[in-house]
């Protein structure tokens, strides 16, 4: 089984030597944090979380060497910005949560949005998640979305009568998510999931060629359409995840 990579709690460096680590009070290696943030069981050094990302930021030249995607500074720290609060040191500096947290959360999202736009545009298959009548998750393979509103609604097109209609009138909740197998990238959305079975909502998104799924065409009964709609996220790219909220 492969071992989990883990990161330092306060600068999120990968800890894969046991050189990397920092020392507890009676000189025994610590686990959590490397030897850069921690030793003698304290901080080095005492700073905000956003003064550490400065501190990070000088090194993104020497963390490009070693990645085949080149980060600028600006692009780093906006990663640095959605991950950092996940971190262990800064989780409790923020553990007040409301707009402070969510605003942190969200800091650097304009590069993750663009690309949940592209996966969604371009690959050709989703897998959405219902929750059935044991409260098991089941995931499904779909056509990609038929129609998006930025990263918050997305369209999908399926039978009235499947199990996944009949979970998501008796439980909304769901989830979607899009893998990009090639760049080694995912995003995970949670939310809820509408069945619409009005003409305009079927008009909305019917495609020629559809009549080998629904013979009636855009009227046939068994057509109706999937909205979902995301509240929040969480996307992994270039070994780090990021969590964020949707407004």
């Amino acid at each position: 089984m492969e071992k989990e990579q883990k990161f330092c709690q306060s600068c999120g460096m990968p800890l894969a030597d046991a050189n990397d680590l920092g020392t507890n009070d009676d000189g025994s290696a610590n686990d959590e944090y490397c030897k850069y943030c921690f030793a003698g069981g304290r901080f080095v050094q005492e700073c905000t979380m956003d003064e550490m990302i400065e501190h990070c930021a000088q090194f993104v030249a020497e963390f490009n060497k070693d990645s085949d995607r080149k980060l600028t500074r600006e692009e780093a720290i906006g990663q640095m910005k959605m991950f950092f609060p996940h971190l262990k040191r800064w989780r409790k500096e923020l553990s007040g949560g409301g707009d402070e947290l969510r605003d942190t959360m969200n800091a650097g999202l304009a590069p993750v949005r663009e690309l949940i736009v592209e996966m969604a545009d371009t690959l050709p298959t989703a897998f959405i998640s219902s929750v059935d009548e044991e409260g098991f998750p089941c995931t499904k393979a779909m056509l990609a979305p038929r129609r998006r509103e930025g990263i918050k609604a997305f369209y999908f097109t399926t039978n009235t009568s499947s199990v996944r209609v009949a979970h998501y009138i008796t439980n909304p909740r769901a989830s979607v998510y899009f893998c990009d197998e090639k760049n080694f990238r995912a995003v995970m959305l949670k939310g809820t999931m509408e069945v619409l079975t009005d003409q305009a909502s079927k008009d909305m998104i019917w495609r020629e060629g559809d009549t080998q799924y629904y013979p009636g065409g855009v009227t046939d009964p068994n057509y109706c359409v999937l909205k979902f709609t995301a509240t929040e996220g969480r996307f992994y790219s270039d070994f780090y995840p990021r969590s964020f909220v949707i407004d």
